[in-house]
């Protein structure tokens, strides 16, 4: 019995899960991708090379097409289907940048695209993979549950499904970052990517392992969603039980068996960062550098600055997006300056009669602080019938300043407790 093309192409995606793509192949996606997606810009960071003590350098893959490098690897997907299978169309299945980017490619290439997204997934998103001209279904709450849905589609109307980083054309499509790199900076000495699936640092590191072997490949992954550091530590791929973060596009719970296969060859190292770190690392990347980073882009600078990685030399830290949602970014920048001891809620108790809310604020101007909110109530938990509570939040300069404030409140005969955020 014969084997028809399309199936032939299919079989032909089982290869060796530890071989990374050939330079060539990277080369030919490069060529492939140069109409359709940016070569981003490599900046430097005065900042940054202060706490380093060596030059550093930021790729802004935020500032790619979409959004998001994941256009570079679904771009090579997909332009490396058959005819037959262009005919049938793509399916996918995303909450945010491999939507955008298997969209938009699919668009270009005059391929159908229908994308599964969960139902709340964030409207500029959402706008954008429809604007990109691909059709979107809405199903489940979570990503797992679109991407069943995705590929049941798949197996019913035989549109090919574009993994979001664990396939070869993926891989050697992001690897053109790594090719980017080198040639951009070629006395690198230190690449630091962020990592959620894999596709991302394992296109990186095939590209680097084959034209500079010398350059050291640090990943960085959040800690509510880090599957690499016990994967690589067994030595085979394990699933991790993921919670809510701010960096959800890099939020999986299981890595790529062909990307995991690479990195354990060829990356040295993957680290963990908190939320809270990361949203640091935003804030810092947003008032230094002048770049909107959303916070999956931004774990690589939140490992240097909380001093995860060390010992760098000329290092280039990945900027992998910048897609991140307003109501979202308000939030994190939020987090970013409680993280960075530039905001803070005291809680003070005071007795009911006037002047007590004018003689806090006083003693908070004195200490140069600034009021940006204030709450005043008489029904506060453990409050007398004589006394009213009141949470006031203020910007401050730093954990030193805020000691001060506090030594100053409580001098003037104020007992402030310190509200977590």
């Amino acid at each position: 019995m014969g084997t028809t093309p399309l199936a032939a192409a299919r079989l032909a995606d089982a290869v060796d899960p530890a071989v990374p793509p050939s330079i060539e192949t990277v080369r030919d996606a490069a060529r492939v991708l140069a109409p359709l997606a940016a070569r981003t810009p490599m900046e430097t960071s005065r900042f940054l090379e202060s706490i380093t003590g060596a030059p550093v350098h930021l790729k802004c893959e935020n500032l790619q097409r979409t959004g998001s490098y994941k256009i570079r690897g679904a771009s090579y997907r997909l332009s490396r289907l058959s005819d037959e299978e262009r005919a049938l169309g793509v399916v996918a299945a995303s909450a945010g940048n491999h939507a955008q980017g298997v969209a938009f490619a699919a668009r270009e290439l005059g391929i159908r695209a229908t994308i599964f997204m969960p139902n709340g997934v964030a409207l500029p998103k959402l706008a954008a993979t429809r604007d990109y001209g691909a059709t979107v279904e809405l199903v489940g709450t979570v990503v797992d549950e679109s991407i069943a849905a995705a590929k049941a589609f798949g197996e019913v109307t035989g549109a090919v499904w574009i993994p979001p980083f664990d396939h070869p054309d993926v891989i050697a499509g992001q690897a053109t970052v790594g090719l980017e790199i080198l040639e951009d900076v070629p006395d690198v000495d230190t690449i630091v990517v962020p990592v959620g699936g894999g596709g991302l640092i394992a296109g990186i590191a095939s590209a680097v392992e084959q034209l500079a072997p010398q350059v050291r490949i640090i990943g960085v992954q959040v800690e509510n969603a880090a599957a690499f550091p016990p994967s690589l530590q067994a030595g085979e791929v394990r699933t991790v039980p993921t919670s809510a973060t701010i960096a959800d596009g890099i939020a999986v719970g299981t890595p790529g068996t062909l990307t995991f296969g690479i990195v354990r060859d060829l990356v040295d190292e993957v680290v963990t960062v908190t939320d809270d770190e990361t949203a640091s690392a935003l804030l810092v990347l947003l008032e230094r550098a002048k770049l909107v980073v959303e916070p999956a882009g931004a774990v690589g600078v939140a490992a240097l600055l909380s001093g995860r990685i060390r010992d760098l030399g000329r290092a280039v830290f990945v900027l992998s997006g910048g897609n991140i949602d307003p109501l979202m970014m308000e939030r994190v920048i939020s987090r970013g300056l409680v993280a960075s001891d530039r905001y803070m809620t005291l809680r003070i108790g005071l007795p009911d009669r006037p002047g007590q809310l004018v003689a806090v604020s006083t003693v908070i101007a004195q200490a140069n602080a600034n009021v940006v909110e204030v709450l005043h109530t008489r029904h506060g938990a453990g409050t007398q019938i004589s006394e009213v509570q009141i949470d006031i939040s203020v910007e401050t300069r730093g954990k030193a300043h805020q000691a001060a404030l506090l030594a100053r409140l409580e001098a003037a005969g104020f007992h402030p407790r310190v509200m977590a955020n």
